[in-house]
């Protein structure tokens, strides 16, 4: 098995990085969070899984191990395969994931597109002793609310989500952290 890959970045895509390892270059496929911060470097390091089909033999990359545990925490659920468990780190931050599996909040993994009421049921049920707390389990309503006000304003759900991603975890007031959101989106933030 392939556990980290580090080399310089020849493209990115929407999905994936191409990386030259040497007389090797590897496809690996990321969130879209990782593709834009390894887009702006030359060279990278990712913790990486291998998941091998009967078709084809894919790897995901990760920029933290926290991500990968996480990532392979989500497989171990029924019915989560590794585009699906992609597809969650791509919604929130993994304090925040964690925050809302010890906190049953099921509705929260619903906002991943083929992720339904009862499959987001089944990773919370699967996971939730398995997970422990986030460190943001006082933020996770917060965000929510933040999330829904940016779309509010007119924002996509991914731009929104793009953007508070992207404001410091320090900063836990829901207002500042929306104030901050609007700052990156382009807007005045007053």
């Amino acid at each position: 098995m392939i556990g980290r890959i580090e080399g310089s970045i020849i493209e990115t895509g929407t999905e994936y990085a191409l990386i030259n390892t040497g007389k090797i270059a590897y496809i690996v496929f990321a969130t879209p969070d990782t593709l834009s911060k390894i887009s702006k470097i030359k060279n990278t390091t990712l913790w990486t899984h291998l998941a091998v089909r009967e078709t084809a033999m894919d790897l995901y990359g990760f920029l933290e191990k926290e991500e990968l545990e996480l990532f392979r925490l989500l497989l171990s659920v029924s019915g989560i395969g590794p585009k699906s468990a992609l597809g969650i780190l791509s919604i929130a931050t993994v304090d925040t994931l964690k925050s809302a599996v010890s906190e049953e909040n099921s509705a929260y993994l619903t906002k991943v597109s083929g992720i339904g009421r009862k499959t987001a049921q089944k990773i919370v049920i699967e996971l939730k002793d398995k997970i422990g707390t986030g460190s943001e389990a006082s933020a996770l309503k917060g965000d929510e609310d933040t999330l829904e006000a940016l779309v509010a304003m007119g924002y996509s759900l991914s731009e929104s989500r793009k953007a508070l991603r992207e404001v410091s975890a320090k900063i836990e007031n829901s207002n500042e952290r929306l104030r901050e959101a609007l700052k990156l989106l382009g807007g005045s933030g007053k």
